[in-house]
């Protein structure tokens, strides 16, 4: 997932939805509310977390003999 078409809803610092993307640094977003400019980036997902996940893999192993 690029930081361009990764879309923020709301301002990590004050929770304000007033945010203008601005091109330096590329992918930044600036809060029109706190006037803090931030950019927003996604490390990794921890499936081991996600319920639907969890089920899966316990139905799986139900079946494996």
């Amino acid at each position: 997932m690029s930081r361009a078409s990764t879309a923020i809803f709301h301002c990590p610092f004050c929770a304000e939805e007033d945010l203008r993307p601005v091109a330096e640094p590329a992918g930044a977003w600036a809060c029109q509310a706190c006037a803090r400019v931030f950019t927003v980036d996604l490390v990794t997902v921890d499936t081991a977390q996600i319920p639907g996940r969890l089920a899966e893999e316990a139905a799986l192993e139900r079946r494996t003999p």
